[in-house]
């Protein structure tokens, strides 16, 4: 069961609550609130967010006239949301499938990729002192977990495979001109100084079905849910009138 982490007038805000939150605002955003203190930030964030909807449902706003306005669009836009994972919710992809496309479309999925970890650290003398301890021979990963301020430290600080695009360019550009095994000197990013391990690196020449499998899968799905859509529309369509004024069109 989901620790609960803070009470607003007896309303629980969950460790499953704030993990939700945190998925909401996206990885780049969520790695400035890495660290005990920026999990901290969020929940006090979730606990203002609580105390306006209950201050909005003291004072009626729920009644207002433009509030009802924004909820039946925005009800609407949910319902149009649904309908198209209706549309699309059979569409599936075979093994077979995802060798047969692969195999055709090389060129698109392979790719440069390198996999690394990292520790993460507010001021350029954190990341030193990290490097003399990794100097005096302790651990990467027992660094990353003692000192690392990234969601990534619980994994000793692993980020796993990435390709190109994927990080920040300060820290991709360091990650792609290393050598596997190399620690990079500090890396300074928005979000503080990285010092980066280089676990592997694999070329474009190297890239296997395994490693781009799900990349290829998404791809075909996308595809067909495509095609499952616009057959829809084109049903829907010949059902409905559709008037089209293009001379009014701007």
């Amino acid at each position: 069961m989901s620790k609960v982490v803070a009470k607003v007038d007896g309303k629980e805000i969950t460790q499953d609550d704030v993990v939700k939150f945190v998925e909401t605002i996206g990885p780049q955003v969520a790695m400035q609130f890495s660290g005990n203190e920026g999990i901290k930030t969020i929940i006090s964030e979730m606990i203002n967010q609580e105390l306006l909807l209950i201050d909005a449902k003291e004072n009626n706003l729920h009644e207002d006239e433009d509030f009802l306005v924004i909820l039946n669009e925005t009800a609407d836009n949910l319902l149009k949301n649904y309908a198209f994972q209706k549309v699309i919710e059979d569409a599936e992809v075979t093994d077979k499938e995802i060798e047969d496309f692969f195999n055709t479309n090389k060129d698109q999925f392979a790719g440069e990729s390198v996999d690394a970890s990292h520790i993460l650290v507010e001021t350029e003398a954190e990341a030193r002192d990290v490097l003399n301890k990794l100097e005096a021979g302790e651990a990467f990963e027992e660094l990353a977990k003692a000192y690392s301020t990234c969601p990534s430290a619980q994994e000793g600080g692993n980020l796993g495979e990435f390709g190109r695009g994927m990080m920040v360019p300060e820290f991709e550009n360091a990650a792609f001109n290393m050598e596997v095994g190399e620690i990079s000197e500090p890396i300074k990013t928005d979000f503080g100084y990285h010092v980066i391990k280089l676990n592997g690196k694999k070329s474009a020449d190297e890239t296997k079905i395994a490693d781009v499998y799900q990349d290829v899968k998404m791809e075909i799905l996308r595809q067909k849910q495509q095609a499952m859509y616009v057959e829809k529309i084109d049903e829907l369509n010949k059902k409905h009138n559709v008037e089209l004024f293009e001379e009014n069109i701007r």
